[in-house]
């Protein structure tokens, strides 16, 4: 079995219920949350905010349907890099953290590429127009691969708290 890292915090099952039922569902209240996971309001309160100190729940966000806001081209981009500098590479996470489409950026192995973008846009007239203007002209890009989505067939922010013990 893996060895875990020293640095993880120790969760029971009521903070995996809590983690739980926070990422179906962000907006619950605190009475909502308590009546779900069998506790009563104040050790629940106590409880996520314990998980929000210690940096386990990072922050609450509302998600949006991309496609009813007009963005209905999600594009991967695989993006390869004309030397492997931390200049270079610094310079490129720097531009693409400004480009509001950009949903994810990930640097990656086992490809041909250094970089993993996913990038959201109205259609492909803008995609064309976010990759030679903006993604190309950043200093150190040397290859660029597309690749777009057709459907989602899993779309989910939750991860697997199977594995907590």
């Amino acid at each position: 079995m893996p060895s875990k890292p020293k640095n993880l915090v120790r969760i029971d099952k009521t903070d995996r219920r809590i983690l739980e039922q926070l990422q179906q569902n962000g907006s619950l209240t605190n009475q909502e949350l308590a009546d779900k996971v069998g506790l009563s309001p104040s050790p629940c309160l106590r409880r996520v905010r314990a998980l929000e100190d210690s940096g386990v729940i990072v922050r609450r966000v509302t998600i949006l349907d991309h496609k009813k806001l007009g963005l209905a081209l999600t594009a991967i981009i695989l993006i390869g890099m004309d030397r492997h500098t931390p200049e270079r590479f610094s310079v490129f996470e720097e531009k693409v953290a400004e480009f509001p489409e950009v949903q994810e950026c990930y640097v990656i192995t086992g490809q041909d590429a250094d970089y993993m973008l996913k990038v959201v846009v109205p259609d492909m007239d803008h995609y064309h127009d976010f990759l030679l203007n903006h993604i190309t002209r950043i200093q150190g890009v040397s290859g660029v691969h597309s690749s777009f989505v057709l459907r989602r067939v899993i779309d989910s922010t939750a991860l697997p708290l199977g594995y907590l013990s």
